[in-house]
């Protein structure tokens, strides 16, 4: 209860400090540069000035703080990375040598090479057929709420309840996990499905792809309504099925969006951590890069320079990934 009132209080303190911040430096605004009153060509000066200002007040902070949260930790990391584990004593490049001879790396980055492979594809795809699925059936939008609820689980609540899905239960005992429970009925041997190595790794990708398809179903739903029916009356009217209606008309111009959202999936994925912490924590084959980060900084005793060395590699193969998303935006933009 004293956790909720502090939350409380702290969420009624930020919101009433934005709102004397927002009031208190536009009424200064308007008293240095007075628009109100006095020659009609200092009246004009004062609006341009106070114009140019205004939005930055607004802005500002919100600026000031990515910035600080935003290259502050990339720079730190930076520096952490040609240090000891304490962050104390220079060792130049001997971080980057070990991350490149260790197999723990190595396997790390195989895992994530595989859910980048897996997970963006499924998620942008079930979300695009299952998008085309419930714009025709009458109940689709129940549908759409249904498949879009878990993007309000977060990811270690998530983890919860498809760790009851792969329940094992040895000895005999009764099988309470959902999919054991489905292989037993049929005559099959229950499994401890996430110790499996190779395969255990698709069973935690399961779990982000359950989370990601309602995202990309909301996303590429839009789009698809935005595309003319003109287009689609005029494939119809040539004779072609509603499998060359929506591979050759429908996805070529949502073909933007579709990429936007394989991207912004891909660049998660990078990140993924909980799921693997939640179920595995790294074991049985399937650490992720994002873990192995988290062990090294905060656990066997903290080592920030490997950790560093690490969460560099991360946002390495986050950078490409935004410059193109950044440019196809652009691009996009222009030709509006």
């Amino acid at each position: 209860m004293a956790q909720l009132a502090s939350a409380l209080v702290t969420m009624l303190l930020g919101v009433l400090g934005c709102a004397v911040y927002f009031y208190g430096s536009n009424i200064l605004l308007d008293k240095v540069f007075p628009t109100k009153s006095g020659p009609a060509q200092k009246v004009a000066r004062n609006l341009r000035i106070s114009n140019t200002i205004r939005p930055w007040l607004f802005l500002g902070p919100a600026v000031l703080l990515l910035t600080f949260y935003l290259f502050y930790p990339v720079i730190d990391s930076i520096r952490l990375s040609f240090f000891d584990r304490s962050g104390d004593e220079f060792v130049g490049i001997s971080n980057y040598v070990w991350l490149f001879g260790s197999d723990e790396f190595f396997e790390s980055f195989r895992n994530n090479m595989l859910w980048l492979i897996v997970v963006p594809t499924a998620a942008t795809f079930f979300g695009l057929v299952i998008a085309t699925m419930t714009d025709r059936i009458w109940w689709g939008n129940i549908a759409k709420s249904l498949i879009f609820m878990p993007m309000a689980i977060s990811f270690i609540g998530a983890s919860v309840i498809w760790k009851f899905i792969y329940d094992f239960r040895s000895g005999g005992d009764a099988q309470i996990g959902l999919l054991n429970a489905v292989v037993v009925f049929f005559g099959g041997e229950p499994q401890n499905w996430i110790t499996i190595p190779f395969w255990n790794n698709f069973f935690l990708m399961i779990i982000l792809i359950w989370i990601q398809t309602g995202f990309a179903m909301v996303i590429l739903s839009a789009a698809l309504r935005g595309i003319p029916d003109e287009t689609i009356e005029a494939a119809v009217l040539d004779g072609a099925n509603g499998v060359q209606i929506f591979f050759k008309i429908m996805v070529p111009q949502i073909w933007g969006t579709i990429a936007v959202v394989w991207t912004t999936i891909t660049i998660l994925v990078l990140k993924v951590f909980d799921i693997v912490l939640a179920m595995t924590n790294g074991q049985w084959d399937t650490q992720v890069l994002a873990n192995q980060m988290f062990d090294w900084m905060f656990r066997g005793g903290g080592d920030f320079g490997r950790g560093a060395v690490v969460a560099i590699v991360i946002m390495v193969l986050v950078i490409p990934i935004m410059i193109w998303n950044i440019k196809r935006a652009n691009a996009e933009m222009e030709e509006r």
